[in-house]
């Protein structure tokens, strides 16, 4: 049985000053970013959620499509306007990365992971991906949308074979279906208190550095037209990649 959220049931449960506040809900919409997009181009305000039961053209990384069927999901976009340079928007990926991880903790005891640059992982499993979009005016950021997939009540079993990583979903990890409000206004919370610490000089790399389970590891990472691989060592202060190849150089990875 499917069960869509409301704008009214999230709104009601609520504990943030303005994150979700402004909130547009359709059951179904073809992107949550694409959504986000337009509202922001239409002047919404900073803290705009866009929800969604059901994305038909949803997307990750590369243009990939993402995959979720009706209700098992938090499939969801925010829409920030920081004041910062346009190699800056990957700071607003890590604060909700970790507000991700901060929900998930909270409200089910679990202590996920992240795959660099954009993957929350369980276990060496896909729970879900992060996807940053940005809008510019000059030299400078005029809105950044940071979008998220998370697999809650997903069967994998579900999922098109040929996938990079192995998903998985917390109902799967727990055994039970799982209320997505919850963690969702868990999340939100999270978020705003990250983002405003953010604001006040407390940046996210160092913990969402040591959050990333892909450190130590070999790895195989495409930067452009180029694939590189070798030991991810650490990433920079912008959130690159440092990897170690064969030759001892030390390549950094947008």
């Amino acid at each position: 049985m499917v069960e869509f959220l409301s704008a009214a049931e999230i709104q009601d449960g609520l504990m943030t000053a303005y994150l979700g506040q402004n909130l547009y809900y359709q059951p179904e919409m073809p992107s949550t970013n694409d959504e986000a997009r337009r509202l922001a181009e239409e002047g919404a305000p900073e803290g705009t959620l866009v929800i969604t039961d059901y994305q038909s053209a949803g997307r990750g990384r590369f243009e990939r499509r993402w995959h979720a069927s009706a209700g098992s999901s938090l499939l969801l976009s925010l829409l920030f306007r920081p004041v910062l340079a346009p190699d800056q928007a990957q700071y607003l990926t890590m604060i909700c990365a970790l507000a991700v991880l901060d929900a998930i903790e909270a409200e089910l005891g679990l202590r996920a992971g992240l795959k660099w640059p954009n993957d929350v992982v369980l276990a060496g499993e896909k729970l879900g991906g992060i996807l940053t979009e940005t809008g510019l005016k000059a030299e400078w950021l005029e809105y950044v949308i940071v979008g998220l997939g998370l697999n809650v009540n997903l069967e994998p079993d579900e999922l098109p074979g040929g996938m990079l990583v192995p998903a998985t979903s917390l109902s799967r990890v727990l055994g039970r279906r799982i209320d997505r409000r919850p963690l969702l206004w868990s999340f939100l919370q999270a978020v705003e208190r990250r983002y405003e610490r953010f604001k006040v000089g407390v940046g996210p790399v160092g913990e969402w550095g040591r959050r990333l389970h892909t450190l130590g590891e070999q790895v195989v990472v495409r930067s452009g037209d180029e694939v590189i691989a070798g030991l991810a060592e650490a990433v920079d202060l912008h959130g690159a990649l440092l990897v170690r190849q064969a030759d001892g150089r030390l390549r950094r990875v947008l």
